[in-house]
């Protein structure tokens, strides 16, 4: 046990997340008991249960530190694409390696207990981010940009399936065949899933354009006036 010293709140706060979350990765949920946290940082009992109240809300905060650390790993990413194009990949990864650690378990535990996440758009900004890169680019190559909300459909599924992915993955390739290798990937397939919505389609040709809008308005030119009786 680590000898048990004063610390400020927050500080108390932070390493006892940080062991519960070391925990995690080793254990699963079963593994962040009050006392193995409390040992793990040098304090009581008491005085993790005083920071936290009962383990169900140690476990809450605890995945919501995960979220946090996922925040932070997603706003370095959206800091590299200011300095070039936006590559979808350390997103991906980024999401990867937070469920990884023991969150994936985590959540679903929490999920089974009755506990719902209230709050909304972890990921907005990285939409907004995604959807702005991908206009800019295809204004350039003369593509038609993806909508707003092909491009959360799409990051919605990614992270729906990365979530899953520790829990039921294996099982998922094993059904159609794949090997255990064939994790790495799923995440490569992902990352081209995503680059292959941001890069939107082929713009309609122009002569095709105009040939529909004519053929629309001749339809409406050559219809015959209602007679009386049909009105």
């Amino acid at each position: 046990m680590a000898p048990r010293v004063r610390r400020a709140p927050d500080e108390a706060r932070r390493l006892i997340l940080e062991a519960a979350g070391a925990l995690l990765a080793a254990g699963g949920p079963a593994a962040v008991q009050v006392r193995a946290v409390a040992a793990a940082v040098g304090m009581s009992d008491a005085a993790v249960n005083h920071h936290f109240g009962t383990r169900d809300q140690l476990l809450t905060a605890l995945l919501r530190f995960g979220g946090q650390k996922l925040r932070s790993a997603l706003h370095a990413t959206l800091g590299s694409w200011s300095d070039g194009p936006a590559d979808p990949a350390p997103l991906v990864r980024a999401l990867s390696a937070l469920y990884a650690e023991g969150y994936a378990e985590l959540a679903l535990a929490l999920h089974r207990s009755g506990w719902r996440d209230q709050g909304s758009g972890m990921l907005a900004e990285v939409v907004d981010r995604l959807h702005a890169r991908a206009r800019t680019d295809c204004a350039t190559t003369g593509r038609s940009a993806p909508t707003r909300e092909a491009v959360q459909l799409t990051v919605a599924a990614l992270h729906q399936a990365l979530l899953t992915e520790p829990l039921f993955g294996g099982e998922f390739r094993r059904s159609v065949g794949l090997d255990g290798a064939a994790r790495e990937r799923t995440l490569d397939w992902w990352t081209e899933v995503l680059r292959t919505t941001l890069a939107g389609h082929p713009a309609a040709p122009p002569q095709a354009a105009s040939a529909a809008a004519a053929a629309s308005s001749s339809s409406c030119r050559a219809r015959p006036a209602a007679r009386p009786s049909e009105r």
